[in-house]
């Protein structure tokens, strides 16, 4: 009998892959309700000791983008988030708001834009943080440590202007 290697999925009920992302999940000023989507993954690598997760606008009007949720040290155990989950202080990050945890889509009106969610499976149980990450402390951490990875990408567009737009 042949071994078959499985792949890292990564899916969400909030919105299907490359389609429209939902006001609901969208920062207030974009007349969202900031809730982060629903996730679920599986088929992570044997050797997983933990999963973080990056949502990342590159489409965002300044110099590489704009990072809207870091998350890390989730558990092997875990297979998905809920909506607008809870979580504790230690797995969330900092997003290019200067703020912990998440911050909906809210780009400037006109062309949707590309929200990509990435989930890593890292072969490192905890990063141990002594304050929390922005996107790129995580990256420069996780490097070397990531045994998968799966890209979820989702659009939005603002249709009215914003109260306030991503720095």
């Amino acid at each position: 009998m042949i071994a078959v290697a499985l792949a890292l999925t990564l899916t969400s009920s909030s919105f299907a892959p490359n389609a429209r992302i939902p006001t609901r999940i969208a920062a207030p000023p974009c007349g969202g309700e900031n809730r982060s989507p629903e996730l679920r993954w599986s088929d992570a690598p044997a050797r997983t000791r933990s999963f973080a997760i990056v949502m990342h606008d590159p489409d965002a009007p300044r110099a590489g983008g704009f990072t809207h949720w870091v998350l890390y040290d989730l558990p092997a155990s875990t297979t998905s988030l809920a909506e607008n989950a809870a979580l504790p202080a230690g797995e969330r990050g900092t997003n290019d708001t200067g703020a912990i945890g998440y911050f909906g889509p809210c780009p400037p009106p006109g062309k949707a834009h590309r929200y990509r969610i990435t989930l890593y499976a890292l072969d490192v149980a905890h990063v141990r943080a002594r304050h929390p990450l922005t996107e790129s402390e995580l990256l420069a951490r996780i490097a070397g440590h990531v045994l998968a990875q799966r890209t979820l990408v989702g659009r939005f567009a603002t249709v009215r202007p914003p109260r306030s737009r991503e720095r």
